[in-house]
């Protein structure tokens, strides 16, 4: 079943590529009902999940959790607080709450204090000026968590993969070296799918990462660690990636900020998987994600890798001067978002309108294509790693792979081999309806260029719903196009938390701009967090502070 609702979005693309548009939507209605089809045989069985049993996170008891990164870095630099003090603090709320969301696959703790205790002494000697460190080492003290999957010296970077001998990364990602370099200091790294191929945290060798706001359902991937970790409050800012919604997801599922560079923007060496393939840094990024809107622009402002780049994050942004813009809907292969996600676009819309005096108008940009674009981008990449696992994905190792999956026998899980059996099918479909899909993508991004222009933003939604079930993504598939068609487009994109629904769980909203306009996006978020609140805590065994 799992590998049907993988391989009807390709059947799907096969049957449409010489087509014209209107047959292109008949058959988008087609596909889009077999799926709901399939959703029903598969849905009851995965909503036996409402029925585990729901463990609430601690409550927060250091005020010091509750700080930005910002704000704590200044507090540290002019010694209201310790460094140490600060580290301790992240290290016992991560050692709390790790058993209820499972988000952490290996921890530094005794390094990360030494680290910690020898900043708080450099402080009591130095010379330097609170501008100049401040200047020199912005995140002086300040604790940081990592994704598996950008390599930290040291630690474990098997992604997921279940091996004899784990990975461990020999260097530090480019990203991990410019945030130590501010003066970061990295606590652990965190949990992911094998090798970031799916929208669900999971693996054979960490298990499965948990909503902290309801820990039967899942926090999204394939950032989910660092998601689960932000919203619990056992971490301030982190270094993600992003090539499929993999940094916006997760943030939405758990309420908390992610964001997804401009194509370019920001340095992805010392990532895994990683490619050789020319497009790869087209539609592949890292990023960061937080808990406070105001870190976003430090962060990036750390670890862009221009100096032109660094210094947007420093433009100050008049929210009254942007055209605003709004769609509810991708292409007619994805379901209609919710009726929480539609009252958070018209809450966003109202609250612009009646503060800034300003119109949001519905952006004349044609999304039919969205979800042919995504896949078809995303799948013609060679993918490294992937290769290596499945010695160039011949179709034998495959099969053999799945054979052995259905047999309980394999090393792998759903994910792994269900990306390359997509790759195998897509290698199949004739060349012209790749090259179709180039010029349709062309065709998009100039859309976007001549409709948000330099001081435009997009409002639109980060998925259709809030968190679901675990395993629930594959009723869903075509639904992450949401996210999708912003990596193949090279697009700068922030997830914003907007409240939470009635049953507690987070809802968001993505802005979008041009590339190179990530300030842009991120002075919304922080429009948005003055406006809305931002994140929230989770639900707590007591009152927390």
């Amino acid at each position: 079943m799992e590998l049907v609702l993988y391989v009807l979005p390709m059947l799907y693309a096969k049957l449409v590529f010489n087509h014209s548009a209107t047959m292109t939507l008949i058959v988008q209605k087609v596909l889009k009902f077999m799926v709901y089809l399939l959703s029903l045989l598969i849905t009851p069985i995965i909503r036996l999940q409402y029925f585990k049993k729901r463990k609430l996170l601690p409550p927060i008891q250091n005020k010091l959790l509750l700080l930005s990164a910002t704000e704590i870095a200044r507090r540290i630099r002019e010694k209201e607080v310790s460094s140490e003090d600060v580290v301790r603090a992240y290290v016992q709320r991560c050692k709390d709450v790790n058993p209820i969301v499972n988000a952490i696959v290996e921890s530094r703790y005794e390094a990360a204090i030494r680290e910690a205790h020898g900043v708080d002494e450099f402080l009591t000697w130095t010379e330097k000026s609170q501008d100049a460190l401040a200047r020199e080492t912005p995140l002086l003290g300040v604790p940081l968590t990592v994704k598996e999957s950008i390599a930290v010296k040291g630690m474990s970077h098997s992604v997921g993969l279940k091996k004899k001998i784990p990975d461990k990364a020999a260097e530090d990602a480019e990203i991990v070296a410019m945030a130590r370099q501010a003066g970061a200091i990295i606590l652990l790294v965190s949990n992911t799918p094998e090798l970031c191929l799916f929208w669900e945290s999971n693996n054979s060798v960490t298990g499965s990462t948990w909503n902290p706001y309801d820990n039967t359902r899942t926090a999204g991937g394939s950032s989910g660690g660092e998601a689960a970790l932000l919203s619990s409050a056992a971490s301030i800012v982190s270094l993600a990636s992003d090539i499929a919604g993999s940094a916006r997801f997760p943030a939405m599922f758990c309420g908390i900020f992610g964001h997804k560079p401009s194509a370019h923007l920001v340095s992805s060496k010392g990532h895994k998987p990683h490619s050789e393939d020319k497009n790869w840094n087209n539609y592949f990024t890292l990023g960061t994600m937080s808990r406070y809107a105001e870190d976003l622009p430090l962060m990036m402002s750390i670890i862009s890798q221009t100096e032109e780049g660094r210094n947007n994050f420093h433009q100050k942004v008049s929210v009254a001067n942007l055209k605003f813009f709004y769609l509810e809907e991708c292409c007619g292969v994805t379901n209609s978002i919710s009726r929480d996600m539609k009252e958070a676009i018209k809450k966003l819309r109202t609250y612009l309108e009646a503060t800034y005096g300003i119109k949001v108008q519905k952006a004349r940009i044609d999304m039919k294509y969205a979800f042919d674009i995504s896949t078809r981008s995303l799948l013609d990449m060679n993918v490294d790693d992937v290769a290596k696992e499945f010695k160039n994905s011949t179709s034998s190792k495959l099969f053999l792979e799945i054979i052995k999956y259905f047999c309980m026998a394999s090393s792998y899980t759903h994910s792994m081999f269900a990306y390359t059996l997509l790759k195998w099918i897509f290698s199949k479909f004739p060349k012209r309806y790749r090259t179709g899909m180039i010029e349709r993508r062309a065709s998009l991004k100039k859309q976007f260029e001549d409709v948000l222009g330099d001081n435009g933003v997009l409002i639109y939604p980060t998925f259709i719903t809030a968190a679901y079930y675990r395993y629930e993504a594959y009723t869903m598939t075509p639904n992450f196009t949401y996210m999708m068609i912003y990596n193949v487009l090279g697009l700068p994109v922030t997830q914003c938390p907007m409240g939470l629904n009635d049953r507690g769980l987070p809802i968001g909203l993505q802005i979008v701009a041009n590339a190179g306009n990530d300030h842009l996006t991120i002075a919304m978020a922080q429009e948005i967090e003055k406006a809305f609140g931002g994140w929230q805590q989770p639900p707590c065994t007591e009152t927390s502070v």
